[in-house]
């Protein structure tokens, strides 16, 4: 693919933390989701990160960082935060709180500043991708860099996807 990696709010993040990342475009699917994007770059989906904005019962917005291939039990994240309930918000909420586009919202560099939760089994992992702020283009990092600039609460509220 020819086309210039952009340089997006999570990239200038990444380089004013000097994280070390590798970058890669990819053709974006409409509704692909995770399952594309590690297709295309030839990785296991457990090692795409979805980055995921919910709300809780208050209206207020938190990063969830999964599994590409696992769901999130927001019953078990509500309990563990002490809320009686989270969901993700609607698209456009979504959009209007990270300040990117659904399906290229970034963790790094997001609008507003927002509580990050990470499933904990993300962090044994020996790489991981993340979306790098803008559809079709994922960055690769350490998980270390990424809990290091993110500082995200770890959580255990996976589902694996078919459980």
């Amino acid at each position: 693919m020819s086309e210039k990696t952009p340089v997006t709010a999570a990239i200038r993040v990444l380089r004013q933390h000097k994280v070390a990342y590798t970058e890669h475009l990819y053709d974006y699917e409409e509704k692909g989701g995770t399952a594309v994007s590690a297709r295309e770059l030839g990785v296991a989906e457990h090692d795409v990160i979805k980055t995921l904005v919910m709300e809780d019962d208050a209206r207020q917005p938190l990063l969830v960082l999964m599994h590409g291939d696992c769901e999130t039990s927001t019953k078990n994240l509500a309990r563990l935060l002490g809320r009686k309930t989270i969901q993700p918000c609607a698209p456009e909420v979504a959009n209007r709180h990270s300040g990117y586009m659904v399906g290229g919202t970034s963790p790094f560099g997001t609008r507003k500043a927002m509580p990050v939760y990470m499933e904990r089994s993300i962090a044994a992992l020996p790489r991981i991708y993340l979306n790098g702020g803008k559809r079709g283009f994922l960055v690769g990092l350490a998980p270390a860099d990424a809990i290091a600039v993110l500082r995200p609460t770890l959580v255990d509220v996976a589902i694996p996807h078919g459980a």
